[in-house]
């Protein structure tokens, strides 16, 4: 059985750190905009801050009313009180310490002892709340971070204002997509008994994947802002059309009630907007290709468009840094994926079935009790 070690608790303390900061500087930054007259912006921010932890309480509370069934009801009142209050995480932080702290520092099992031993079910537990936050981080990452960080890139290249406030909220953003993301991998490896632990390479090559990816696309989208704001909310909810219809099309079963599958559904076309999401154990080469060179395609178009309407425009300097900023970050993403399939993708694992790649979001209310969560929720 792996072990949840004293790096790992370091890790996961780190985390803790980076998402009270992260709530401060958003309430910073939204501050900012509201004295500097900027309404529309800091309202923004906060609704992107409230919508992520309104729909991040939901599943949190929904997992733990699921785990605590058949227990005392006037616990799960109380649950439902915390999470009412937008707190519900850090009840999940409190008992990943708990967990954690024992199973770093003061357990000690042989390898040969079964997940029933007392050491030994520790560590699942450790390992298993913690797979759970970074289940919640992904959610809050795609529909907080991920938006937020649109929003300020995209005001830094209207406006052109160089506030403090600004860049710290931009790091922030990467900062808080760059930990959930190599987060969420050490605990897949760790949750996979047949998976290696994921080394220091393997996950550098992982961030520097998403992370470019994501800015590639991000930059993409904040040019085409530029130009006209509504062609850029039609292409968002377009994308996200496309990306929800898919699930469907997928028919996936990761909620037990349908209004929360609904709801995952819907999550999971948002993440589909920003980066590749497999909800299926199927091959996904295909589907990979596809995606990737679809950003490609649009992104060459975005800059053309630029090009031929707005000549004028490309002759400055800060539109030259930014558009190769935008295809040396997607060029050097898109080598890194390469790399990361190739050399350091686990792809033999499927408990239920013979399959080739990682799955996302599949397994029935069955499946999902057993072999939990995280098994069917997996990001390649």
């Amino acid at each position: 059985m792996k072990k949840f070690t004293k790096q790992n608790f370091i890790f996961l303390v780190g985390g803790i750190i980076v998402y009270v900061v992260d709530i401060g500087v958003d309430f910073w930054v939204a501050s900012k905009f509201f004295c500097q007259g900027q309404y529309y912006w800091s309202v923004s921010i906060l609704c992107f801050r409230g919508l992520s932890s309104f729909i991040t309480q939901i599943f949190s509370y929904e997992w733990f009313k699921n785990d605590c069934e058949g227990t005392d009801t006037g616990v799960l009142k109380w649950i439902f009180l915390v999470h009412l209050f937008q707190c519900g995480i850090f009840i999940r932080y409190w008992f990943a310490l708990k967990y954690g702290c024992q199973a770093a520092f003061k357990q000690n099992s042989s390898r040969d002892a079964s997940e029933t031993d007392p050491p030994n079910f520790i560590q699942k537990q450790a390992i298993d709340v913690v797979t759970d936050i970074n289940m919640l981080r992904i959610f809050k990452t795609f529909l907080e971070t991920t938006p937020q960080l649109f929003i300020q890139i995209y005001i830094l290249m209207e406006y052109g204002k160089n506030n403090f406030y600004e860049y710290a909220a931009i790091v922030m953003s990467f900062c808080g997509i760059s930990i959930s993301m190599v987060d969420y991998q050490i605990s897949l490896r760790k949750s996979l008994p047949d998976k290696d632990e994921f080394r220091v390479l393997p996950k550098l090559v992982y961030l520097f994947y998403k992370l470019l990816t994501i800015t590639s696309w991000i930059l993409s989208i904040s040019l085409i802002t530029l130009l006209s704001v509504k062609i850029s909310v039609v292409l968002l909810i377009f994308l996200w059309i496309c990306g929800f219809a898919w699930t469907l099309k997928q028919h996936t079963t990761f909620c037990k009630s349908k209004k929360m599958e609904y709801l995952y559904r819907t999550v999971v076309g948002v993440i589909l907007i920003f980066t590749f999401f497999n909800i299926k154990g199927e091959k996904t080469k295909f589907c990979i290709f596809i995606y990737y060179a679809t950003h490609a395609v649009v992104t060459v178009g975005i800059l053309l468009v630029y090009m031929f309407w707005k000549p004028s425009i490309t002759e400055e300097v800060h539109f030259v840094i930014l558009s190769i900023s935008t295809i040396l970050s997607l060029v050097l993403g898109i080598i890194f994926l390469l790399v990361y399939y190739t050399c350091f993708h686990p792809t033999a694992y499927c408990r239920l079935q013979a399959c080739s790649d990682e799955v996302d979001g599949e397994a029935g209310q069955k499946d999902r009790v057993e072999i939990g969560r995280f098994q069917n929720f997996i990001i390649q």
